[in-house]
């Protein structure tokens, strides 16, 4: 019997992931975006969403904290690094795995903005605004969930799921052990 329960597939992401990229090109046909990317969560996302985007654009990182170790959400949000580029005049599209509370996301969007942006977006592939604490704008999204902790394609417990190429959620079984080499093996032969 199985542990896992997959959430959302690897088909239905890349699906999903390419829709966000077709909008998000053209909305901003002729000008040059740039991608903040909020780390660690969103790396698989942002790496998968730029090699479908049809106009020139940059990308930069971020990371903020609001959990401590574990699934415990905090509304304190801490800035572990800072962005390298120039913001000023810039159309900003912040990248994230996932929109929750939106502690995080509100604190980003409120440092970006003293930085005179000319624009401002957020595109999440999960959005889950049942677990809202601060209103923020999700103007991309992928999936919207219910609030349930989930892990794989980039989300994490304890730095561990972020490989599984499938979103599921994360289960008392799950977290107790490591996952089969045949789940990995079954999904990746699926999205060939």
């Amino acid at each position: 019997m199985s542990r896992y329960k997959v959430f959302i597939s690897a088909e239905s992401i890349q699906e999903k992931v390419q829709e966000l990229a077709f909008e998000i090109s053209n909305d901003y046909a002729g000008d040059n975006p740039l991608l903040i990317t909020l780390l660690k969560g969103a790396f698989v996302f942002v790496a998968d969403l730029v090699r479908h985007l049809s106009v020139p654009h940059e990308i930069d990182f971020v990371t903020l904290s609001s959990y401590r170790s574990g699934m415990q959400r905090n509304g304190d949000v801490e800035i572990l690094t800072q962005l390298k580029c120039d913001l000023a005049g810039r159309d900003v599209i912040i990248v994230d795995e996932i929109v929750d509370t939106g502690h995080t996301l509100s604190r980003l969007i409120r440092d970006l903005s003293e930085y005179g942006v000319r624009s401002l977006k957020v595109c999440a592939l999960l959005d889950k605004p049942s677990a809202r604490e601060v209103e923020v704008p999700v103007h991309y999204a992928g999936f919207t969930i219910p609030d349930t902790f989930v892990v794989g394609y980039g989300l994490d417990f304890d730095e561990r799921y972020r490989n599984l190429p499938y979103i599921t959620e994360l289960t008392p079984e799950l977290n107790r052990s490591v996952v089969p080499i045949e789940i990995m093996t079954r999904s990746t032969k699926s999205t060939k």
